[in-house]
C-alpha cells in the first residue's frame, strides 16, 4: 500500500484599503482538488465583511468561488480552511516516444500540446532543447527537465514578477516556482508532450513530526502527459522542477491549466481610489495518518 498523508490547510488572505472602496468583485481558485491521489474532505470560506458566495468549476475543472462587495468597506478578511488526505501516485510509465503519435495521445493532450514559447530562438532555449532532446523517453525527458531548470537558474524571490515571461527568466538566469513551470512547459511542448500549469501547495519540512504546523507559499510545479505502455490511456505525472522530482504526497492540487493565468489563487478588481496593503499566510499542519486506501474508493 503506497503511503499517504493528511493535513489541515489555512489560508487567510487581508486587504486594507486606505479609503472606502466598493464593487470587490474577486475569483478564488483554493479549494483542493479531488482525484487518484488526493481527496478534500473539508472546505469553507469565510468573508469579512460577510456577502453571498458563488461556486462554479471552470474550463479546466478547477473550482471557482466567486463574491462581490458592493457596499463601502476598508478592509477585506478572506479565510480558506480544508482538509486533504493524499497518497503517493503510481510509478510513471516509461513508453517510448513512438507512442506520442499515437491519435489517442494526441486527442487527450489537447490544448496542453499548444506552445507557449515567448522566448522565440533565444540561444540558451536552443541549447536545453538540444539536451533534452538526446533522453531516452518521454519519462526520462520529464526528470532531466526537472534537473536542468534548477541547475541552471537560481530560484530568488524578487528577480521576476508575476506577468515575466521565458525570455525574461533566460536574461535575468534567476526565478520562482512559476517561472521554473513554465520554462519547463515549453521544453516539453517543443517536444511534443503535452503538459500543463499546476497551481497548489507543498509541505515542506525537515521534521519528522506527525503533527507539525509550517508557513508555505503557494507553488506550482508541472503534469505531463505521459503514454503508457501496451496502448493505455495516457496518464497525468506530476514533476517539480523547483525540487527536483516528481510530485508526490507532500503536494496539494489546487488545479491547472496551459500557464498561470488559468489558476491564480485570487483575482480581484474593486472601484474607489485607494490602494490596498496585503497580507497573506498559509498554514499547512500535517495531521495523523490517513489509509490512502480511501482515498481510492471515495
Amino acid at each position: 500500500m503506497m503511503p499517504g498523508m493528511n493535513f489541515a490547510i489555512r489560508f487567510l488572505t487581508e486587504y486594507h484599503y486606505d479609503a472606502d472602496v466598493v464593487d470587490n468583485l474577486n475569483a478564488l481558485r483554493v479549494k483542493p482538488a479531488g482525484n487518484a491521489s488526493q481527496r478534500c474532505d473539508e472546505f469553507s470560506v469565510r468573508l469579512n465583511p460577510e456577502v453571498r458566495l458563488h461556486r462554479h468549476a471552470d474550463y479546466f475543472g478547477t473550482e471557482v468561488v466567486e463574491f462581490e462587495i458592493s457596499r463601502p468597506h476598508r478592509q477585506l478578511s478572506i479565510d480558506v480552511r480544508a482538509r486533504v488526505a493524499t497518497r503517493r501516485p503510481a510509478e510513471p510509465s516509461r513508453a517510448p516516444w513512438e507512442a506520442l503519435r499515437e491519435p489517442a495521445y494526441c486527442e487527450a493532450g489537447g490544448e496542453f500540446l499548444l506552445q507557449t514559447d515567448d522566448a522565440g530562438g533565444h540561444p540558451i532555449l536552443r541549447e536545453m532543447l538540444e539536451t533534452t532532446r538526446a533522453a531516452a523517453t518521454p519519462l526520462a525527458t520529464l526528470m532531466l527537465i526537472s534537473e536542468l531548470i534548477p541547475d541552471g537558474f537560481e530560484y530568488r524571490r524578487g528577480a521576476t514578477y508575476v506577468d515575466s515571461t521565458i525570455e525574461h527568466l533566460l536574461e535575468v538566469g534567476a526565478g520562482v516556482c512559476q517561472d521554473y513551470v513554465h520554462l519547463g512547459l515549453c521544453l516539453l511542448r517543443h517536444h511534443g508532450i503535452a503538459a500543463r500549469y499546476v497551481s497548489g501547495y507543498l509541505f515542506a519540512t525537515r521534521s519528522g513530526d506527525a503533527h507539525e504546523s509550517v508557513e508555505v507559499d503557494t507553488h506550482a510545479w508541472i503534469e505531463a502527459l505521459l503514454p503508457v505502455l501496451g496502448g493505455g490511456e495516457p496518464v497525468w505525472v506530476g514533476a517539480d522542477p523547483t525540487n527536483r522530482g516528481l510530485a508526490g504526497e507532500s503536494h496539494v492540487k489546487i488545479g491547472h491549466g496551459r500557464h498561470y493565468p488559468d489558476v491564480p489563487p485570487i483575482k480581484g478588481v474593486f472601484r474607489g481610489a485607494a490602494t490596498a496593503e496585503l497580507a497573506a499566510r498559509v498554514t499547512m499542519t500535517r495531521l495523523e495518518g490517513v489509509d490512502p486506501a480511501s482515498i481510492a474508493r471515495s
